[in-house]
């Protein structure tokens, strides 16, 4: 008989000290551990007032609320207790060392509550990888794309899928075990691709909705570039409300690229103070450059930041940048009422949208420009509202059931009554597989492994 699993326990809210502190336990003997607390078990589902002592010394540890949820109707599937205790690190710590002296018992790994909700069918892996993104969600946009994924909006469907699949590739099976049987139907593999390509051709619609849903994972990512002594890390330090990178008055001050995440409008930003982009003799700023063009390139937007009182002659060749989206960005107006009469045309006109005139370290035309981002990141993320795809993985997952689907209903496959349901079972492991029922070892700990400690 394999021995039984260990009882598992964690702090599931935030680091002490704070008002309350909520110790989950989870497992076989999370009974006994309530038990051995607090005296007495509550009824199922409802808190009980109880007074928390070490079953050793038998010394009071606190007043807490005690929850009982036996298994298998629990969030884990397991039999699991939640104390609510006074949030103090010393009440904390106490609960612990009790808890650890229990045979059994052990502290939770990271994730470990989740992961065993998933293997006891409480959660599959979209639904999984939707609490993960929750929890590290910064925006409201973030927010509501992993609440949605956490009810359910692609695990759903794709198990509906995979069951119709699965119907599907019976009917084949059918007309190729019992093709003389009197009771069944003469052709069985017409209907059967019928279905398959409906399915394929709904799999085809989410896989072309784009990437949005796993760029607001990342955030719109906004460049600040262009040449030295600009006001870029001024500019960034502005729209941060912090000091996030080095402002000097010497050109070459920021070697590489520093990030900083926002939230405008209820989306994600990250903003990336590049390094002054200029030809340079010093290796060291010359990695930096080409690094600050790199991320540029890559950018969705890409903010080119030039001194306004700076009347430009003789630019230098490498300042004609191409990328993708691009707005111009005088800044230092503060200390010219002339400076936006100033040359700019060396700048290429196919990489400026907007122009604005700012003074980053005064805030004059700052209020515009964050508008103007809020504005840009909510038409970005315009899509990811019926985004079902918010992982590269998902997205593989559902590529390969939809390149098997392809290879079933090609017509040199006509009359292969045996290859077509073989690729109906590579089709249907790979819904599997997107679930979380089929082939997924290997990708469980990567899954898992940014999950905190008690969740």
């Amino acid at each position: 008989m394999p021995a039984p699993r260990p009882t598992i326990f964690a702090l599931s809210s935030g680091r002490p000290p704070a008002a309350i502190a909520v110790v989950r336990i989870s497992g076989p003997r999370a009974g006994e551990a309530l038990q051995a607390l607090a005296g007495r078990m509550p009824e199922p589902r409802k808190a009980m007032l109880a007074r928390v002592r070490d079953p050793q010394s038998k010394e009071i540890i606190d007043e807490a609320l005690a929850l009982w949820f036996p298994g298998p109707c629990s969030e884990t599937g397991e039999d699991t207790v939640e104390l609510q205790l006074h949030g103090g690190r010393a009440i904390v710590s106490a609960v612990f060392a009790a808890l650890a002296r229990l045979p059994d018992f052990r502290m939770a790994e990271p994730g470990e509550f989740t992961r065993r909700a998933f293997e006891n069918g409480k959660l599959d892996l979209t639904r999984v990888e939707g609490l993960a993104d929750l929890i590290a969600a910064d925006s409201d946009a973030q927010r509501r794309q992993a609440l949605r994924q956490l009810q359910g909006l692609l695990g759903d469907r794709a198990e509906a899928w995979r069951k119709s699949l699965i119907e599907a590739l019976a009917l084949v099976e059918a007309q190729i075990d019992f093709p003389d049987e009197g009771d069944v139907p003469q052709d069985l593999v017409t209907p059967a691709l019928a279905t398959v390509k409906k399915l394929r051709d709904e799999i085809a619609g989410v896989l072309g909705q784009g990437d949005h849903g796993e760029r607001l994972r990342d955030g719109m990512v906004v460049a600040i570039a262009g040449p030295p002594n600009a006001g870029k890390s001024s500019l960034l330090n502005r729209l941060a409300k912090r000091e996030a990178a080095i402002v000097s008055p010497f050109a070459g001050t920021t070697r590489d690229v520093i990030e900083v995440h926002l939230d405008l409008g209820g989306y994600p930003v990250v903003l990336l103070d590049t390094a002054g982009i200029r030809a340079s003799d010093d290796p060291v700023e010359q990695e930096g450059v080409r690094r600050a063009e790199a991320r540029a390139k890559a950018a969705d937007l890409v903010l080119w930041v030039i001194d306004g009182n700076v009347k430009e002659t003789n630019p230098d060749s490498s300042n004609e940048r191409q990328f993708t989206d691009g707005w111009l960005v005088k800044n230092k107006v503060d200390l010219s009422l002339t400076s936006k009469n100033n040359n700019t045309d060396y700048i290429s006109s196919n990489i400026v949208d907007r122009k604005f005139h700012i003074s980053a370290k005064a805030g004059d035309g700052i209020l515009e420009l964050v508008d103007a981002l809020g504005a840009k990141a909510a038409e970005f993320f315009s899509a990811t509202e019926t985004a079902f795809i918010t992982r590269s993985r998902q997205r593989s997952d559902l590529a390969q059931g939809k390149a098997a689907m392809d290879r079933a209903l090609d017509e040199n496959l006509q009359s292969k009554d045996d290859l077509i349901a073989e690729e109906l079972r590579l089709a249907a492991r790979s819904l599997g597989r997107l679930t979380g029922r089929v082939d997924v070892e290997d990708v469980l700990d990567v899954i898992f492994r940014d999950f905190c400690i008690g969740k």
